[in-house]
């Protein structure tokens, strides 16, 4: 098992520090990951990620709600770049893609494209070495299919997903006669040992769990949204538009029980489409928006929005009016996630939680045990005991299933 750093929504200097710490726990040097999202608002963020991820020696990322690959990827997997006495090319560092499109699985498939690899070369950020060797191995060691998921989601269905990758990750491999197989995973809906069982069936290297994690002792989020948590079923959740992609209309799957965010996120993107400026929006709405949502005024919105942005967006919101209220509407999605990461109570119905329907599969699963209650899940116990009752129950299906043929 391996455990990944969540650094969405976390600024350098905190994931910063939760690299300095786990590689305190870890001195054996055991593996571990840390996430990286696509950020095509403030793709200088990405950058800055990799500068950290090379500095302490992150070997492994995984790679979040890309659509196209950047050169801050590229520039991670070719750093240190060498060909083995068998002539074979070695990934110092190693990228997992989580994915949910085919046409975004086929560029991570494929080697990283000439056009990059001279602006990088060009640049002075890799040597020519690493862009040679760079043509000859996958931009992903390997790569995750993720069905309908708690946060980034297409909703995807893992029983239409999982053969057409496995079928194309064989296609990319035949024509690229890569040495080195590229394995794949699901995620997206696990969160019990029949839907574990179910990825292996339909033929997953391995599983990816997320939502689940969400609601345990080692989880980053307040204990006020744990407890909303580990009450849900599988039908508490719901779609809202992505705050990181807010324009582009990407979505995320959060927690809808109890809370006001879905819909009141729902709303501004319905207005954003609808409208090109703030002044056109009707004044009650505009007043409901101040006064309920946000409970400031948009002019104090807009100052907070003037020192989290780069002077280039500010500069853009005051030519383009339109432009403007999304950088305002996107305040709320920060907004309620601060609230939700602290357990604030100043306005508990606007906490925005990524979650997937599978912790409300897990809540049933766990129910009348000890795990009822989060304060008693661990994530390492969690996975421990997921993979442990997926291997009991698929070797009985397997022996009940030889049995019916004797």
């Amino acid at each position: 098992m391996m455990g990944f750093l969540g650094s969405g929504g976390l600024k350098i200097s905190q994931i910063e520090n939760a690299i300095k710490y786990i590689k305190n726990e870890l001195p054996g040097g055991q593996a571990y990951g840390v996430n990286l999202v696509h950020n095509p608002t403030i793709p200088e963020m990405e950058d800055k990620m990799v500068d950290l991820f090379l500095e302490y020696g992150v070997r492994t990322i995984e790679a979040s709600a890309f659509f196209y690959i950047t050169p801050a990827l590229i520039r991670y997997r070719a750093k240190g770049l060498t060909r083995n006495h068998d002539g074979k090319v070695i990934a110092l560092n190693k990228i997992i893609a989580k994915l949910s499109r085919p046409e975004v699985a086929e560029v991570f498939l494929s080697p990283a494209r000439e056009r990059i690899l001279t602006k990088l070369l060009a640049e002075n950020k890799i040597t020519q070495e690493e862009a040679d060797l760079s043509k000859e191995i996958p931009i992903a060691d390997d790569i995750c299919v993720e069905a309908d998921s708690g946060g980034h989601t297409d909703a995807g269905v893992a029983y239409v997903l999982m053969p057409a990758m496995i079928k194309l990750r064989d296609e990319m491999m035949e024509k690229y006669q890569y040495h080195k197989k590229i394995r794949v995973g699901a995620a997206g809906g696990i969160g019990t040992p029949v839907a574990a069982a179910a990825a292996f069936i339909l033929g997953a290297d391995f599983i990816l769990t997320g939502s689940i994690n969400q609601c345990t002792v080692e989880a980053g989020t307040s204990n006020a949204v744990k407890d909303l948590l580990q009450q849900i079923n599988v039908q508490d959740t719901e779609y809202a538009p992505a705050g990181d992609m807010f324009e582009l209309g990407a979505r995320v799957q959060v927690l809808k029980k109890g809370l006001f965010f879905p819909a009141r996120a729902n709303k501004l993107y319905d207005l954003y489409r609808r409208y090109n400026s703030l002044n056109e929006i009707d004044e009650k709405t505009r007043i409901q928006i101040q006064e309920k949502y946000f409970k400031k005024s948009f002019e104090e919105v807009y100052e907070n929005v003037k020192s989290f942005y780069p002077a280039k967006e500010i500069e853009r919101a005051e030519f383009n009016p339109k432009h403007k209220m999304a950088l305002i509407f996107k305040w709320y999605f920060g907004y309620s996630t601060r609230l939700a990461l602290s357990g604030s109570e100043e306005s508990k119905v606007d906490y925005q939680v990524h979650c997937g329907p599978a912790l409300g599969a897990f809540n049933q699963w766990v129910k009348g045990t000890s795990l009822e209650n989060w304060k008693n899940r661990h994530v390492d116990e969690i996975g421990e005991k997921l993979m442990a009752e997926t291997a009991e129950l698929l070797n009985h299906r397997i022996k009940s299933f030889e049995k019916s043929f004797c």
